[in-house]
């Protein structure tokens, strides 16, 4: 339920940037999101369909790009992508780890016709 108040911020984003650059509409979205986010593709799409309804950006295509997480050790400074539910080093065996990569969530860009 967390990705309509999302959902609703994309599409004012979405909005403010349209009318700057006069866009007639607004035909692509892309949104980056990061494999351990809790941001669900397909709720962000079910929301868009209802909130840009009557919008220049109510047709527009959502693309979704996942970016898979990464980790970096801080005992070996080795970098691995976690497997399953496993987060400990494949390298040293640590759990002192930072994550450098898929949480991420943000619109990267936006295609118009003007």
């Amino acid at each position: 339920m967390h990705e309509l108040p999302i959902t609703e911020n994309i599409l004012e984003i979405t909005l403010r940037h349209a009318k700057q650059a006069g866009a007639r509409q607004v035909t692509k979205i892309y949104l980056v999101i990061g494999s351990l986010s809790s941001i669900i593709d397909d709720s962000i799409q079910f929301y868009w369909d209802i909130v840009a309804k009557g919008t220049v950006a109510e047709c527009a295509q959502l693309d979704f790009r996942r970016v898979p997480s990464e980790f970096l050790c801080l005992d070996c400074d080795n970098r691995f992508h976690p497997g399953s539910e496993d987060f400990l080093c494949p390298k040293c065996g640590s759990q002192r780890i930072k994550i450098t990569a898929g949480q991420e969530f943000y619109l990267e860009a936006i295609d118009i016709d003007t």
